[in-house]
């Protein structure tokens, strides 16, 4: 997904929910937050997904917790053959329907899957999951299915909310387990298999739903497949 919102819809409506910790963030959520507003995020590419793909050669993408299919579009634009998997329904509907006004049909396919509980068919020449936040064991799980769906010779990149962000007073929602570190994502990686590329927390600027400025850290764990 995104992590840049519409004026309507950021961190501020989870913030305010009460016992948010007890949450469960599945399927029935996330179609309701998706039906909350006609766009929940940006309709603009992740920059750090922007920014190392740049170097790569187009081949099969996968795009894990793709919201409205704006970094599918991006790589479908530029010549990659890109899936997008998400656990509501009411998301790929849309992005599904962003990509045919875009004439992006023919590149572009939506898989409605949970894949905290199933693994993505098949293997990719890039695995991508943006902001995707889980609690801890649900997340190495996740990331070992991720690194599981790219193909040797394949890159995974994950990007996250850095846990740094917290403690800066960012609005995000106030669950410390939720937020993670490159090394997090490394640690369930073989280094047998894999190199790791970029891990690290990055600074980029970045205004929230009411116009104020922060400077936020971004998780970022890039990682190559050995052939």
């Amino acid at each position: 997904m995104s992590e840049t919102p519409t004026p309507h819809a950021d961190h501020r409506d989870l913030r305010e929910v009460p016992d948010l910790a007890d949450m469960v963030f599945d399927e029935a959520f996330w179609d309701g937050r998706y039906r909350s507003a006609p766009t929940i995020w940006s309709g603009r590419p992740n920059p750090t997904l922007v920014a190392e793909a740049a170097d790569l050669s187009p081949g099969t993408a996968l795009d894990v917790g793709c919201g409205e299919g704006a970094d599918v579009a991006w790589l479908a634009e530029r010549g990659w053959t890109a899936t997008g998997v998400d656990v509501s329904q009411v998301a790929l509907d849309r992005a599904a329907a962003h990509a045919r006004g875009a004439g992006l049909a023919a590149r572009t396919t939506w898989l409605h899957l949970d894949a905290t509980v199933e693994p993505p068919p098949g293997r990719y020449d890039l695995v991508s999951a943006h902001f995707v936040h889980l609690r801890p064991g649900m997340r190495d799980d996740l990331h070992r299915r991720l690194a599981a769906a790219t193909a040797p010779g394949g890159t995974l990149l994950v990007v996250a909310h850095h846990p740094d962000d917290l403690a800066a007073g960012v609005p995000r929602p106030p669950i410390p387990e939720l937020f993670f570190t490159a090394d997090d994502v490394a640690g369930v990686l073989d280094p047998a298999e894999w190199t790791v590329i970029t891990s690290e927390a990055r600074t980029r600027p970045w205004t929230d739903g009411d116009g104020r400025d922060w400077t936020i850290s971004d998780t970022v764990l890039r990682a190559r497949r050995r052939a």
